[in-house]
């Protein structure tokens, strides 16, 4: 954050009305106090009547009356961006954090006191809960972020930031990249296309250099990303509403369909059930004569399969691999000797 940048950062703060020390405002731009100092020297240079108080809840303040001009926006657009605003910031990673903090403040700042008041309120009244755990599809962690939650959502922040600015300078970026289904990282040249946000995780959709062609790579499993100096003329046939439904599934789901298939048969009503799974719902799905559904993915972990049977219950039958039809059974077994009577 340069200068300018800072100086108005820390005057749409005061813009707020209560008193802030040099020591909160160092600490919010990381910078020094001295720093601060210069810096609100240079808003008084240019006519804005800031004052110090004195005493342990002293601080900075402006002439009580001082404003800015008001940006002419509508109720209900403010509030909109506002709620926008909310919404990003509940992400697990949102991009750009710092800068969408100081957009909020000089968005609010720069609203006519009413205005402001209704903005805060509607913090207030209307939140957003975070995307809950996925039961059926928890995907493999990486091992090295299992001890330190927030060093996992400062990386991948990071990742989305640098990608993003990518995009927006059109350079191509350097990623290393480790899949927990690949025996080592990846090491590619990516023309940043797009981001994909889907079930609290960014998607970075980017052009592999290697094999041209589109491809994602998930945020969080980025190891290291850097920004060449290679500039990148974008791709115009990219849309990235093209891979919204998770159609961005079908081509993997139809490699795993070939390399591990799992044949299961199930009543009509199982099988509309599981076509409402953002993950099942891409599985293929065949009419038999009666009530009957042949189900076919792709999977090679047997314990996933069980699971879902395990879900599904009576009606629904394991047909492929024949070879877990045992272990299937011997659980069942297990699970039945429970419940029988004494």
């Amino acid at each position: 954050m340069n200068r300018f940048d800072r100086a108005l950062g820390i005057l749409l703060l005061l813009r707020g009305g209560k008193a802030i020390s040099a020591t909160e405002l160092s600490r919010r731009f990381e910078v020094s106090t001295r720093t601060i100092y210069r810096d609100i020297e240079t808003l008084s240079s240019l006519g804005v009547p800031v004052y110090g108080e004195m005493g342990r809840a002293g601080g900075f303040r402006l002439v009580e009356g001082y404003f800015l001009p008001p940006v002419m926006f509508s109720v209900r657009e403010a509030i909109s961006l506002v709620l926008g605003l909310s919404l990003l910031r509940n992400l697990r990673a949102s991009p750009f954090a710092a800068e969408r903090e100081t957009g909020a403040q000089k968005l609010l700042a720069a609203m006519p006191d009413r205005l402001r008041v209704v903005l805060a309120e509607a913090q207030k009244v209307i939140g957003f809960e975070r995307t809950a755990g996925d039961a059926f599809h928890a995907a493999p962690a990486d091992a090295r972020w299992h001890s330190d939650s927030d060093m996992a959502e400062l990386a991948e922040r990071s990742a989305v930031d640098v990608f993003l600015q990518a995009i927006l300078e059109h350079k191509t970026v350097v990623l290393d990249y480790r899949s927990p289904y690949r025996s080592g990282p990846e090491h590619v040249r990516v023309t940043p296309c797009g981001l994909l946000w889907d079930r609290d995780l960014w998607y970075l959709a980017g052009r592999h250099a290697a094999r041209n062609k589109v491809q994602l790579w998930r945020a969080d499993r980025v190891l290291e990303i850097r920004s060449s100096s290679v500039s990148a003329g974008g791709d115009a046939e990219f849309d990235v509403r093209a891979l919204l439904d998770r159609s961005w599934l079908l081509a993997a789901m139809e490699q795993w369909r070939q390399e591990a298939p799992v044949i299961i048969r199930l009543a009509r009503v199982q099988a509309e059930r599981l076509k409402q799974d953002w993950y099942y719902r891409h599985a293929r799905y065949e009419d038999l004569v009666g009530n009957d559904v042949l189900m076919t993915f792709g999977q090679d972990d047997q314990e996933i399969v069980r699971e879902l049977l395990r879900w599904l219950g009576p009606g629904a039958e394991l047909l492929a691999p024949v070879e877990w039809r045992a272990a299937l059974r011997a659980e069942l077994a297990e699970m039945l000797m429970v419940y029988e009577e004494d």
